[in-house]
């Protein structure tokens, strides 16, 4: 399991029927059913808002704790999809994110829940996107000096290509996931996903801007995590080694040379300025201390893949990943501690709670741990 939607999920999606698509509209438009189950199974992330605790889970399960993870309520979700990320703008306003695209908002911090969008909207936005990059490219090259009508032709043909695969993509249905969400306050944030699904927002989703093409990605790899480190910079990490950084908040984007070419299914901070830890695929760690400009790999002999982090106000940093794996290091990631917790079950977040605690969330649900990740009830 990882905490992007259990990929392979993915491939099977390039290849479901007209049918499934149906049913697809069906979870998209059925809301989450009551269930007392729902802090025992799947969940994907979770997060602090104030006094509250909220994570996100399987079956469109939102559900929200104010005693430190001790009891739970389950919020009123309007789709049964698997959500699979989730952040906080405000103390209020707040954003999910999951399967089919889907992006939901709460204003009273996790209680209820509306659908902004999905994935057909998603789609609809991504082909204006590309009509109006083609238009733009058809003009340039009419332009240009005859040496770089070539080059310029070539790229005009990835975006006719980039724009097909949208539109054939609209003919299945909704299926490709968002698989993280970062809102900077209750207006401006941004959400990521499977197939280079990028979209930004500036009035708390009321509307929304595909940003795809902000980014170096022609090729349309995932992007898996974005987050904002200690400075100010935005991070977007994904498939093959992607890292991409904005210093103007998330107006433009440069990509950043990695020294591993998998997977990335997560970005933190540090704490520290412009330190960032990006992590994923068989436990593979890149650390920089410059804003990506040079990377060092972190040993980790643990080889789990990493789906999450967390730092605690300590500064202690904490990384959880599949078959039960917890990270912790205390000194600015430099090294790391590992432990795998008994039930091997795969962990997909983790938030600091009372002392040096945890509370985290993956395959078996919500536990409280200390912060090795060993079980305190």
């Amino acid at each position: 399991m990882c905490k992007t939607l259990g990929a392979a999920c993915l491939g099977l999606s390039m290849v479901w029927s007209a049918p499934a698509a149906f049913a697809l509209a069906d979870i998209i438009e059925t809301p989450a059913r009551p269930t007392d189950l729902a802090p025992d199974n799947l969940l994907t992330d979770a997060t602090r808002v104030g006094d509250r605790i909220v994570a996100v889970g399987e079956r469109g399960h939102i559900i929200y704790s104010d005693d430190e993870g001790k009891s739970w309520v389950q919020g009123e979700v309007p789709v049964s999809v698997t959500l699979t990320a989730i952040d906080f703008g405000s103390d209020t306003h707040g954003w999910a994110v999951g399967h089919s695209g889907v992006v939901l908002h709460t204003s009273d911090a996790g209680a209820t829940w509306s659908l902004q969008i999905d994935g057909i909207r998603a789609m609809e936005l991504a082909i204006e996107s590309r009509e109006e990059q083609i238009a733009a490219m058809e003009e340039r090259i009419e332009e240009a000096p005859e040496e770089e009508k070539e080059d310029l032709e070539w790229a005009l043909d990835d975006l006719y290509f980039a724009l097909e695969n949208i539109q054939a993509d609209m003919d299945i249905g909704p299926v490709n996931p968002l698989l993280d969400v970062w809102f900077e306050n209750e207006n401006r944030g941004f959400v990521v996903g499977a197939y280079g699904m990028f979209l930004r927002t500036m009035d708390g989703g009321e509307t929304w801007k595909d940003w795809a093409p902000r980014i170096n990605n022609r090729q349309n790899f995932h992007l898996n995590g974005i987050t904002r480190i200690t400075g100010g910079a935005l991070v977007v990490v994904g498939e093959a080694g992607q890292i991409h950084v904005s210093v103007d908040g998330g107006e433009t984007f440069e990509r950043r040379e990695a020294p591993y070419e998998g997977s990335l299914f997560g970005v933190i901070g540090t704490g520290q300025v412009n330190e960032i830890l990006a992590f994923g695929l068989r436990g593979n760690m890149l650390f920089s201390s410059d804003l990506g400009k040079s990377w060092r790999m972190v040993p980790n002999s643990a080889g789990a893949t990493l789906n999450d982090g967390v730092v605690a106000d300590d500064g202690r940093i904490t990384l959880v990943g599949n078959g039960g794996a917890v990270l912790m290091s205390t000194n600015g990631a430099e090294t790391f501690r590992e432990h795998f917790r008994s039930d091997r079950e795969g962990v997909m977040s983790a938030v600091p709670i009372s002392g040096t605690d945890l509370l985290i969330v993956g395959e078996g649900g919500v536990k409280i741990t200390d912060a090795r990740g060993r079980n305190l009830q």
